[in-house]
């Protein structure tokens, strides 16, 4: 059985991957080219390959197994039509996530940005303007793994954590959690607004003048699911106008950020290169998950993180 990687994992864990019985193809991702040497994987192993890898060509291909915790990237015609499995690699990066939700958080109501510009300059300066997280109403729009690791922490600060899930099921580490239908209800009351969704046709701007309107004006905004989940234009118009505590964004509708965006020099905005899933755990993590579908897949049992384009997550 054949599998193409797109990215190298490292020659002592191909060997326990060919110990498996899999026969182990590589290819630059950013050069990854059909051709005949690949016509027969069954299997494919990657990041984001499809901008050059046709892989309708690939008409042995039954299983993708992606890096990443979104999908998008996916070419879902080409998945569905040929009925090939796909799986992410949901958890491997939300522990880092989840701290970094947190740590954002703090940063804006502790004013640390502020705060450091003081140490460059060597101001002794107090700044009185600092709030407390104690007691306030968190919100994640979302409530899948990376919401779940935020919510956890947060517990610890003494705040009520509300999730947003399709239905409002109930989900562990959240003090209660609402259909997405009673989303602008929610953010009326929200202090923290965090989006921790899938990017779809359904959450394409899902938060745009009318939702961030509803906002407290006092509320701060988390982002690090997908830019275009914001309508990256009205945020800039409502801060631009005064409005929100602040805004903590590692994700933006165009990547890079251009040079030319006013975020980057708001003061109340924190830029960040969509660094929040960076851990020196990452590899660990993401190898076991590839290894253990591998595992699984070898045997024909029930791989983990099975997606379903057809509800988009």
């Amino acid at each position: 059985m054949k599998a193409l990687f797109t990215h190298n994992l490292g020659e002592e864990n191909f060997d326990k991957i060919r110990a498996l019985g899999y026969e182990v193809v590589e290819m630059r991702e950013n050069e990854a080219v059909y051709n005949e040497d690949i016509a027969d994987v069954e299997v494919l192993l990657c990041y984001h390959p499809f901008d050059t890898l046709d892989i309708s060509k690939m008409k042995n291909l039954k299983w993708i197994q992606l890096f990443s915790a979104g999908v998008n990237q996916v070419p879902a015609d080409v998945v569905l039509n040929n009925n090939i499995t796909l799986t992410n690699n949901r958890g491997g990066y939300s522990i880092p996530m989840g701290e970094w939700i947190v740590l954002k958080t703090l940063e804006l109501y502790k004013k640390s940005a502020e705060l450091y510009s003081y140490q460059k300059e060597k101001k002794w300066h107090m700044n009185s303007r600092l709030l407390e997280l104690y007691g306030r109403t968190i919100t994640f729009i979302g409530t899948g793994s990376i919401a779940k690791e935020g919510a956890k922490r947060f517990q610890g600060f003494g705040t009520t954590v509300i999730g947003i899930n399709t239905k409002g099921n109930e989900t562990e580490y959240f003090n209660k959690c609402y259909p997405i239908d009673q989303l602008d209800e929610v953010l009326t009351y929200s202090d923290v607004v965090v989006l921790t969704l899938p990017y779809t046709d359904q959450t394409h701007h899902l938060i745009n003048k009318e939702r961030l309107e509803k906002m407290k004006k006092d509320a701060a905004i988390i982002n690090v699911s997908r830019g275009s989940i914001i309508n990256e234009e009205h945020l800039i118009a409502h801060l631009k106008q005064g409005n929100l505590l602040g805004a903590a964004l590692d994700v933006f509708e165009t990547e890079p950020l251009s040079v030319e965006s006013p975020l980057w020099e708001m003061d109340n905005v924190i830029v960040t290169a969509h660094n929040s899933w960076m851990s020196e755990m990452r590899d660990q993590r993401r190898f076991y998950t590839a290894f253990e579908n591998m595992r699984r897949y070898a045997k024909g049992e029930e791989l983990m993180n099975v997606i379903n384009l057809k509800r988009g997550y």
